[in-house]
């Protein structure tokens, strides 16, 4: 149903309302590879997802426009849907998970869209925009198990092949699959030996699940902050053309991905939300085989809410080493806790908290647990001040108050 030839009409008919993303080298992520970075989240409308929805409205019929559109996200397929719709005089209703990042929600409301906020994820915001199309009559514009709108997400295939040519690997998120199936097929049809990876959440990794299943499955949850690839029912048509053209997939902890976020916003200025970010979690902690390679991230999307990326810095801060807290016994009598705080200075550590507790059944009468949150350069020097606090005769205890 998906063909080079449809990416290639995608790729002419939307040039005109999305934008050819810059892709460069990152050159202190890794020392074991190249890898180059396909910033999406400066594509307009913030994400890849303007380029599906672009392409799919323009082949709809005017009897298909008149009846209105409706389409269901966690906000970047509804701003892009959104924003298409408008171009196009045509009214449009979304309906967006309840949790979904504030920042989205008010930019697709600024497109013209009526929004339809819905208890509880984008599953079940599906479900609602599927009875209200029942009601109304309007057409649904699926985020990503849609022919045209894979086609749509296909072009930034075409692209990094034109950036890229000697390209060895590219790696993109999955959540519903639209954009991984997309690539994957037009990258192999004129490239085949290129290797195409996914990478989802663990927290939601239907289609992981199904790609080593051999069978489309999906999940209870898809607890993630990635709100962009949290879905629970990957689309079949997306798993038929993964399935054949996918060359592997892997999973990402909230931690790496928190760890991603921080390292492109601090290392290249490169504001990603989670699922924008994900790609470059899997290459930088090894997912797949890439020493030596030169390969391709995805920054799908830089839409994160600034409430939710104040908490992700302060997550990858830890998962790099640069934050660490632990707790240390002591004895309780003057001048203990100024030798402790000073085997931190001392070892460049910058102390940000410091708790004290007397109180606690499970330590002597006359000690006490403290717990240090610290500033750090890295997990090696986080290690060292442990290890500091050990040959001074100090006990840590990581997991007390």
């Amino acid at each position: 149903m998906v063909s080079l030839d449809m990416i290639k009409d995608a790729q002419n008919v939307i040039k005109k309302d999305v934008r050819m993303t810059d892709l460069f080298l990152a050159s202190n992520i890794s020392e074991d590879n190249e890898i180059y970075l396909k910033t999406e989240n400066l594509q307009v409308t913030g994400s890849f997802k303007a380029r599906g929805a672009a392409y799919k409205i323009s082949n709809l019929s005017d009897e298909e426009k008149a009846r209105g559109i409706i389409a269901c996200s966690a906000g970047n397929h509804a701003q892009g849907v959104a924003r298409a719709s408008q171009k196009n005089n045509i009214k449009c209703n979304i309906c967006m998970p309840i949790n979904a990042p504030v920042s989205k929600v008010a930019a697709t409301q600024a497109y013209g869209a009526d929004i339809c906020l819905v208890k509880d994820t984008y599953d079940d915001a599906y479900l609602k925009a599927k009875e209200l199309q029942k009601e109304t009559g309007a057409t649904f514009v699926h985020p990503f198990n849609d022919k045209y709108v894979i086609a749509g997400q296909g072009t930034i295939g075409l692209e990094i092949l034109d950036q890229l040519p000697d390209v060895d690997a590219i790696i993109t998120a999955i959540g519903g699959g639209g954009l991984l199936s997309g690539i994957a097929l037009a990258v192999k049809a004129l490239k085949p030996e290129c290797k195409v990876y996914g990478v989802q959440a663990a927290n939601a990794s239907a289609m992981y699940n199904s790609f080593k299943e051999k069978k489309l499955t999906s999940t209870s949850s898809s607890d993630t902050f990635a709100d962009g690839i949290a879905v629970k029912a990957p689309g079949d048509l997306t798993y038929d053309i993964i399935s054949k053209y996918v060359d592997d997939i892997a999973v990402v902890s909230e931690d790496e991905i928190a760890a991603a976020v921080l390292m492109l916003l601090e290392k290249q200025k490169v504001i990603s939300e989670g699922a924008g970010a994900a790609s470059v979690a899997a290459a930088y902690f090894n997912k797949f085989d890439l020493k030596g390679k030169k390969v391709a991230c995805v920054v799908s999307g830089g839409n994160i809410d600034v409430n939710i990326l104040n908490r992700v810095i302060a997550r990858g801060l830890i998962m790099s080493g640069r934050k660490t807290s632990f707790t240390v016994a002591l004895p309780d009598r003057p001048g203990t806790l100024n030798k402790a705080c000073g085997i931190i200075g001392d070892l460049g550590g910058n102390i940000l908290e410091v708790y004290h507790s007397n109180s606690d059944p499970n330590m002597p009468i006359s000690s006490c647990f403290v717990r240090f949150l610290i500033e750090t350069r890295s997990a090696e020097h986080a290690q060292n001040i442990k290890d500091a606090f050990a040959d001074a005769g100090f006990e840590i205890k990581n997991h007390v108050i």
